[in-house]
Order: structure tokens, then C-alpha cells, then sequence
């Protein structure tokens, strides 16, 4: 069954680029290989599926085509036909060297016929056009070979990949794939720098188009996008975790545990926090190489129960009968 790009995303034909773009970033998360690993070569290939399905809807022209054909739309996209309207692979009318004979000679140029056709062949077969003429079956004069097309360097392919935060934070590698118009489909793991940031880039070398006549293949540059965490967010090398407390650790204070990107950590939380409450761990932030590191922020949120007893509700009506007005100085 061929590939359905929008089922692979979860969105409708009809989806904005911005619900595609959303839509990449959440499952590239959930199935990012660095998150699954009861299941790593399957969260891959899933993986990959998403980076195909992504990097084809998000180009308006390569989603039209792939309305159009399918999965193979860059096979079809430039039609069934190499050499144009006609099947004339030299232009329009009966002169096959591209038009416009006049006065009696030929107005095309003679080593345009020979590239044309190919060449490499010599006059003794009898054939007039296939380059390289030598001796006297040559009409045109002779020794003329066929000159090879001078080295270049094949183009370069631009991506977007998602990159966990975790990943972004502490280094490391994501399995991309990269859709080539003349190379083909590529997998390749991508080595993820220590701290690096969104809209950074990361140069593959030599993964991208094949060369021409002989030349270096492009490069692969990957525009990295890091993920959402449900509880981490970055500032530069600043970290932030917002941290759930109990109303009684909120009231009494306590010692909780912590996860942070270099193990875990006893954090002391003082008596009467509340919500927002932030405690600095210093130097447990982001740490490139070479650079001085970031902080932690442990930022508090008071978790409050789904549901009170008689008795629990009783006892904060006492409470709050105690509690002055809080919202005193609140002014806009």
C-alpha cells in the first residue's frame, strides 16, 4: 500500500502548514528512538516515516505535486515525456538539429549535435552522428571527439529535524532520513553538539545530490527544532523545571527529589512556598563545550487534591478566615 503522508502525520488533506508543523514536532517527540527504548529500531523506522511525510508536506511545491502522483510524484512531476512536447528531442518542426536552415546551409552548432547524440562512436559503422569521427567516413571534417561535462559539485539538501530537548542539552545522535531528487532516499545518524539551539544548523558533508561528470556530492544541512518537554524549558543556557509540590511540603517545607540533565538531586523547598516559587541550582544548566554553564531553576507548583472531604473543606474555610487579603495591592 503506498504511503499516505497525512495518515503518517495524523492531519487532514486540507491542514495548514503551521498544523503540520505542530503535528511533526508532537510525534517526532513520541517517537523519537531516545524515547522509546523498549522499542528503538521500531520508534525509527517511525521516525524516519515522519521526517519523509514532513519534509515533503511542508514544501508547498512538493505537497502539490504529491497531491498530484503520490509518493512518487518526483518521478512524474516532470512528465512522461524526457525530450519536451512532440517527442522531438532537438525542438519543434522536422529539422532535427533545432531549426532554422537557411540559405542553403546549416544554422546549428556542429558540437551541439555531437553532445546531443552522445558520441564516442567512430564514422566505420556508418553512423554520422555518433561523435568522435574519425577517418574518412567523417562528412564534416574530421577528429572531433565528444568533450566529458567538467566536474561540479552536486547541490545541497535542506531538512528540518526535531531534536529532543534532552538531547539538545546533553549531546548525542537522531536517526534522519533525507529524501534526494536525483539520489534518493538516505538514513543516516546525525551527530547532535552539546547545547545546541534551535534554528542552529548541522552540515552533513557529502550526503547531499550526487555530483556531476565525476564531482563531490552536495551536503545535507539540517535546521534543527528542538522539541517541547512537559517539564523543562530553556533560556539560552538557563533551565527551568517546573516542579510539582504537595500543599503540606508547600506549607512545612521539605526535601524533594529532582531530576536535572547531570543526575538526581535533593532539593530543599522552604516552608510556605507556593506557586512559582524558584530555587536556583546554579551550574546545573546548559554546558556547551568550552563555555561556562547555565543554571537550574526549580520553579515550585502547589499540586492541590482532585477532591476534598467535609472535614478538609472545614478545616480551610478556618484557615482562609485567618488569611488577610491577598489581593490588596493587585492594581492594573
Amino acid at each position: 500500500m503506498a504511503e499516505d503522508f497525512y495518515k503518517t502525520l495524523g492531519v487532514s488533506k486540507n491542514a495548514s502548514q503551521d498544523e503540520i508543523q505542530k503535528a511533526y514536532l508532537k510525534m517526532a517527540r513520541k517517537y523519537h528512538p531516545d524515547l522509546n527504548p523498549k522499542d528503538p529500531e521500531g520508534a525509527k523506522k517511525k521516525f524516519q516515516e515522519l521526517q519523509t511525510a514532513f519534509e515533503t508536506l511542508k514544501d508547498p511545491e512538493k505537497r502539490r505535486q504529491y497531491d498530484q502522483f503520490g509518493p512518487d510524484y518526483e518521478r512524474f512531476a516532470g512528465g512522461g515525456n524526457p525530450f519536451g512536447a512532440g517527442g522531438n528531442p532537438f525542438g519543434g518542426g522536422g529539422n532535427p538539429f533545432g531549426g532554422g536552415f537557411s540559405g542553403g546551409g546549416a544554422s546549428f552548432n556542429f558540437e551541439d549535435i555531437l553532445n546531443a547524440f552522445g558520441g564516442g562512436a567512430s564514422a566505420s559503422g556508418g553512423n554520422p552522428f555518433g561523435g568522435g569521427f574519425s577517418g574518412g567516413g567523417n562528412p564534416f571534417g574530421g577528429g572531433r571527439r565528444r568533450r566529458s561535462p567538467a566536474p561540479q559539485k552536486g547541490e545541497d539538501v535542506t531538512a528540518t529535524v526535531s531534536v529532543p530537548l534532552a538531547t539538545a542539552v546533553l549531546g548525542g545522535t537522531i536517526p534522519v532520513t533525507i529524501r534526494r531528487e536525483r539520489g534518493g532516499m538516505v538514513s543516516v545518524d546525525a551527530k547532535i553538539p552539546v547545547g545546541i539551539e534551535t534554528g542552529k544548523k548541522i552540515r552533513l558533508r557529502g550526503m547531499g545530490e550526487p555530483g556531476v561528470g565525476g564531482g563531490p556530492s552536495g551536503d545535507v544541512i539540517l535546521e534543527v527544532e528542538i522539541a517541547p518537554h512537559p517539564f523543562y524549558s530553556r533560556f539560552g543556557k538557563d533551565l527551568t523545571v517546573k516542579t510539582p509540590i504537595t500543599l503540606k511540603e508547600a506549607a512545612f517545607g521539605a526535601k524533594v527529589d529532582v531530576p536535572t540533565p547531570r543526575g538526581t538531586v535533593a532539593v530543599t523547598i522552604p516552608p510556605g512556598a507556593t506557586t512559582g516559587t524558584r530555587l536556583r541550582l546554579k551550574g546545573l544548566g546548559v554546558a556547551p563545550d568550552g563555555e561556562k554553564p547555565g543554571d537550574l531553576y526549580v520553579e515550585c507548583a502547589v499540586a492541590l487534591p482532585k477532591s476534598w472531604s467535609k472535614e478538609d473543606l472545614e478545616l480551610l474555610q478556618k484557615l482562609d478566615s485567618d488569611v488577610p487579603n491577598v489581593r490588596e495591592k493587585l492594581s492594573f
